[in-house]
């Protein structure tokens, strides 16, 4: 059974419930030159905001508790997604262009439930503890 969409007009025009809801961390350590030197981080947001607009919520969060993943992006999937079965997902070191384009590819073709990630992601994923999952459900 094929995961894309079945209406990518519909994930695109939907309320902001139906949308992929895209939280990149700016808090402590993520998107700050000290600690990930290489990135032009305002850029970055700036990339995923610009790519997901017509598709996603893409949102500046501070500090997720994961520090030592700089820079984190978690990947909550939309509505339909969700009753998909998608759950979110975290992502760490988040750290290069080409990574923030696979992320936005993926969320555009409809993110966690719904589209298979590109394989390159799995090198980026991992489980948060439950504290921390549960404080990012909390705001």
């Amino acid at each position: 059974m094929s995961k894309r969409p079945r209406s990518r007009t519909a994930a695109a025009t939907g309320a902001s419930g139906a949308r992929c809801t895209v939280t990149v961390c700016r808090g402590c350590c993520c998107g700050t030159p000290a600690k990930v030197t290489r990135l032009d981080h305002e850029a970055q947001l700036t990339d995923l905001r610009t790519a997901l607009a017509a598709v996603a919520m893409v949102r500046r969060t501070g500090c997720l508790n994961a520090c030592e993943r700089a820079n984190v992006v978690v990947i909550q999937p939309s509505a339909e997604g969700r009753r998909a079965g998608g759950r979110p997902v975290w992502l760490g070191e988040v750290n290069d262009p080409g990574a923030t384009a696979d992320i936005a590819a993926w969320v555009a073709e409809g993110g966690p439930g719904l589209a298979e990630p590109p394989g390159v992601l799995d090198f980026y994923t991992f489980q948060p503890s439950r504290r921390v999952g549960a404080e990012l459900h909390d705001e």
